[in-house]
């Protein structure tokens, strides 16, 4: 990890190792170039992380970073941690609200110690609230947004979705936008402050067009029932006759023509698009037409128009279209398949430097390049603080 590229070559992280979407975001600052140090908490002989990989190079949220085990319970530990946080220039954590202050590294410690520092705390409810020290997933952040609500069939309940769009899009990205933000602010004020991330408040923002759509009167309530979430006949998924999915996404006038001339219908003749009542026969016909190819005949006819077509990829599939191969969405970092950066940059383009490595891998070489000596190392791993 010592070849690291990308915009943010320079920038110092500490990421005080949690779950989920706080690693994301750290993945996200390092893969643009940043230093980022991950801070395990130090475990007995035997146990084990909450969704550990066997293989450490399989945990892809956690690549390009090199990693430090401290026993945080002990004060030494938390002198150590204080010391790496006093030369950075962001930290991130994703525990529960007080857990931080609890292990002696509170906002108002860490900021005394290093007043430039941008704090960013990642958390599912924020950190007040009625409830905010309340367990919770993804799905209940989302849950409580209306998103959640919002995605699925028109009967019964909700469809789950996968978790990218409360922790990791609510979450972790906004988690990013606001550290990158706090850190532009810091370089003219010199002050930092803290970040506080809450994955509701995040998924809220993500869902500000269909809060538009409803203050106009253009959403219901109702699944499937609406432009964007399946309702629409010409913005849905069909399946082929070989059973393997497609995507349709024909929402402009002409963009709907020419779906049309190449599935062989006539506009005219098809029931007005228009009008959502008839948008169950527009479905029927689109579904019945559909059935009768293959996918990959579909794929032959309707890639690369203005159809708005897309073959529906399982990831397996995903890594080995044409399309991702000549872009280098994905790529291969010691045997394991996983998304490139992004997005990308024309002079200082991001990259993955280098695959996850265990708790504590790097603890030694990591103190010893932030300034702590031999002896001081000797005795830390002597007193198991690392």
């Amino acid at each position: 990890m010592g070849n690291a590229r990308g915009p943010l070559i320079g920038l110092k992280v500490i990421e005080m190792v949690g779950l989920g979407p706080a690693p994301f975001c750290a993945m996200m600052l390092s893969d643009m170039g940043a230093e980022v140090i991950r801070i395990a908490q130090k475990r007995k002989p035997g146990s084990a992380a909450h969704f550990a990989f066997a293989n450490p190079k399989h945990d892809v949220l956690a690549r390009g970073r090199r990693s430090l085990a401290l026993d945080l319970k002990q004060p030494e530990g938390q002198r150590v941690a204080l010391r790496l946080i006093a030369q950075a220039d962001a930290l991130i954590e994703g525990f529960r609200p007080g857990v931080m202050e609890r292990l002696g590294l509170s906002p108002e410690t860490c900021i005394a110690a290093n007043p430039k520092l941008v704090y960013g705390r990642m958390t599912g409810w924020g950190q007040g609230g009625p409830l905010a020290r309340s367990a919770g997933h993804d799905i209940d952040y989302i849950a409580m947004t209306g998103v959640l609500g919002a995605i699925g069939g028109a009967e019964g309940p909700p469809i789950v979705p996968l978790n990218l769009l409360g922790d990791f899009g609510g979450g972790a990205m906004m988690l990013a936008f606001g550290l990158v933000c706090g850190l532009i602010e810091a370089k003219s004020s010199g002050r930092g402050q803290v970040i506080d991330s809450a994955i509701v408040d995040g998924t809220a923002v993500l869902s500000a067009l269909m809060y538009g759509f409803k203050a106009a009167g253009q959403l219901k309530n109702a699944r499937a029932a609406n432009l964007l979430d399946g309702g629409a006949p010409f913005y849905a998924t069909y399946e082929c006759a070989d059973g393997k999915p497609i995507a349709i996404g024909a929402l402009e006038p002409q963009f709907y023509a020419t779906l049309c001339t190449l599935l062989g219908l006539s506009a005219s003749n098809l029931p007005l698009r228009e009008d959502p009542r008839h948008w169950p026969e527009l479905r029927q016909r689109f579904a019945d037409t559909f059935r009768t190819r293959t996918r990959a005949e579909w794929c032959a006819l309707l890639e690369g128009t203005d159809a708005c077509f897309a073959p529906v990829l399982d990831w397996d599939g995903a890594p080995l279209h044409p399309h991702n191969v000549a872009r280098q969405v994905f790529v291969e970092i010691d045997g394991v398949i996983q998304p490139a950066p992004a997005p990308r940059f024309s002079r200082t383009p991001g990259a993955v430097q280098g695959a996850a490595v265990g708790d504590g891998e790097d603890s030694n070489v990591i103190l010893a390049d932030w300034g702590l000596s031999e002896t001081e190392i000797d005795a830390l791993r002597g007193a198991a603080v690392i």
